[in-house]
């Protein structure tokens, strides 16, 4: 793939993290590119595991750090079909910073990057296409690329329980080193700043009951990774 530079992109380019989001900006402004990262969890023997895989070794820039399955929005994700829709919570989250339709298809990327890049269904295939199973998943942040990148990437961190998938863990390339890892290993491990930081929310939030999921204040890392509250996750209403 090339960009509007000339560059030939990288297979996890755009996973938010790769190596065109880390290079300087030419002067011209670059507007973020809607995407979405999947959390798939479970609780294991040794603790809670995020599924999680390591980028490839030959990257210029950050070889061998890991990252969540993800990548940006397509087109096509407006129009997918699913076989449920969104919660009402989750949905109200994403909507709070996007309109409805891209509310959704960021849902839908975030099943469809999961079973490019690790061979996971969430939801079933008909044939070759992917129908979402989108009620199992919940909203955990948001994160913006700073201005002074060639790639920008304006992610949401979904997540889903790893019991919502099935299938065989298969690489497909872009990345390796793909498995459940316990939070703990994650920090004997290259990851990036953001990374460790959306680590830290999902470990929040595994703490919090629904009420709590419910009422807490919506987070947006921005800039050098800055924690900047977005509101709460429920709109109050006028009464």
């Amino acid at each position: 793939m090339t960009d509007s530079a000339g560059a030939t992109e990288r297979p996890t380019d755009d996973n938010p993290g790769g190596v065109a989001e880390a290079r300087r900006a030419a002067p011209r402004a670059v507007h973020p590119r809607n995407a979405a990262s999947l959390i798939l969890w479970r609780a294991g023997m040794r603790g809670v595991e995020v599924l999680m895989g390591v980028r490839h070794a030959r990257h210029r820039f950050m070889p061998n750090v890991m990252v969540f399955p993800g990548g940006r929005v397509d087109r096509p994700d407006y129009r997918a079909l699913a076989l449920s829709e969104l919660p009402g919570f989750t949905r109200a989250c994403l909507e709070r910073q996007a309109p409805p339709s891209l509310a959704r298809a960021i849902g839908i990327a975030a099943a469809r990057e999961l079973h490019e890049e690790t061979g996971l269904v969430l939801g079933r295939m008909d044939g070759h296409r992917l129908l979402p199973e989108l009620s199992v998943i919940d909203y955990l942040c948001r994160a913006v690329t700073p201005p002074n990148r060639f790639m920008r990437f304006n992610a949401r961190f979904l997540i889903a329980p790893a019991e919502a998938a099935h299938g065989e863990i298969r690489g497909s390339g872009e990345l390796e080193e793909l498995r459940f890892f316990t939070i703990e290993e994650t920090r004997h491990h290259k990851v990036a700043t953001i990374t460790a930081k959306v680590l830290q929310e999902f470990q929040a939030w595994l703490g919090m009951t629904q009420a709590q999921r419910e009422a807490r204040e919506l987070i947006c890392f921005r800039g050098m990774d800055g924690r900047t509250p977005e509101g709460p996750a429920r709109r109050r209403s006028a009464g």
